[in-house]
């Protein structure tokens, strides 16, 4: 078995690094007090060539693996939450939908923009009475005179709101299968009348990344802006939740690694009573601890990206993956405020940002409540 990654893989990290470092980590303080996404820092991501990563080169992407994106995403992570979730919403909930669903004109129309980061697209599942809980959806489409009327809401929809948002991908219910709601999804451009973008959430953590909420009255989108035969819209959506969940799983990673990061300089800066903190094993068993969870949840996204590329099924893996690097994260974050001590609740110390990120990561595209249910579920036990 070979557990390292190829030399191209290898270089791209360094290189990506490189600008994570010396661009990002200076700025990521500023941006997350303005509230705003930088889309500066979009712009220069986009030159690297990140949100094309996984998509062939005809629709303007480099055809990297999925490992390469969620390798990306990590690195991005270690400094920088909000733009991490960015480059994961914008690739794996924004761009994903039209590449694996949508027709080869939807392809060639909205892909290469996305691609090349000149353009955002928000994923709308969620709504207001209905998280956990997706397909409680009440938001209806019905078609009338060649085009889809739309109402409804959604709710914590990423990349939604920004200046070079060009559309969203909703549900909709579009009547009822077998006595089951039928649930479709569309393609909704921005600046489509009966569509508006709510004001952005005032959030614990991910403050300059975009989030709104969503509603629609009448909205009128023409009867070629379904994505996906009718009726799939639902089962369709899941399918990207599996694929992101890997995602999320690979920032979690490097937000721990982050906070990994921090603390083994501030143990080894900081001293107290005579000496580094970092000398005293009270500290080192912490400090072990953190270590260890990293790696461990490394190696479940790793497992679930390669089980992907394989073409083997991987959902149980994902969840695993998600749940176990989500609430180590959490765990990582929390050890390093108090490695830091009071210095880990100042602002601008950069675990204190970390914290704040972290607790989201157990809620957002699947809680951990909703991962352990999908794991009893693929180990075949009834009532799951």
């Amino acid at each position: 078995m070979d557990f390292d990654l190829a030399d191209e893989q290898h270089d791209f990290v360094r290189s990506l690094r490189s600008f994570v470092d010396d661009v990002i980590r200076p700025r990521a303080e500023a941006w997350d007090e303005s509230h705003e996404l930088p889309l500066e820092a979009v712009e220069q991501m986009a030159s690297l060539g990140l949100f094309g990563l996984p998509f062939p080169e005809r629709y303007g992407g480099s055809g990297a693996d999925f490992l390469t994106l969620c390798l990306a995403i990590e690195e991005i992570a270690r400094v920088d939450s909000s733009l991490a979730i960015t480059l994961e919403a914008a690739v794996s909930l924004g761009a994903m939908p039209i590449y694996l669903f949508g027709t080869e004109e939807q392809k060639s129309r909205w892909l290469p923009p996305l691609a090349a980061g000149e353009a955002l697209a928000g994923f709308g599942l969620t709504e207001p009475g209905g998280g956990s809980d997706a397909g409680a959806t009440r938001t209806s489409a019905r078609l009338a005179d060649g085009h889809w009327l739309i109402n409804g809401s959604k709710s914590f929809i990423t990349n939604s709101g920004t200046a070079i948002t060009s559309f969203v991908t909703v549900t909709a219910v579009t009547g009822t299968r077998d006595g089951d709601k039928e649930i479709s999804a569309f393609i909704v451009p921005t600046g489509t009348a009966g569509f508006q973008v709510g004001k952005d959430y005032r959030k614990m953590g991910w403050w300059h990344s975009d989030t709104h909420e969503l509603s629609f009255s009448d909205c009128r989108v023409p009867e070629d802006h379904l994505l996906g035969s009718k009726g799939e819209g639902f089962r369709n959506f899941l399918r990207i939740l599996d694929d992101g969940r890997i995602a999320i799983a690979a920032l979690a990673v490097g937000l721990a690694q982050g906070c990994l990061d921090e603390s083994l300089r501030y143990a080894s800066d900081r001293t107290a009573f005579g000496r580094p903190i970092g000398s005293f094993q009270g500290l080192q068993f912490k400090l072990a601890d953190m270590a260890m969870k990293v790696e461990l949840a490394r190696g479940a996204y790793y497992r679930a990206s390669w089980l992907k590329q394989q073409g083997r099924p991987y959902r149980k893996e994902a969840c695993m993956a998600k749940l176990f690097a989500s609430e180590s994260a959490v765990d990582v974050a929390r050890d390093a405020v108090q490695i830091h001590g009071g210095y880990g609740y100042i602002e601008e110390f950069p675990v204190c940002r970390h914290f704040r990120d972290s607790k989201i990561l157990e809620i957002g595209e699947g809680t951990s409540e909703i991962m352990r249910v999908l794991i009893a579920r693929e180990l075949g036990l009834t009532g799951s």
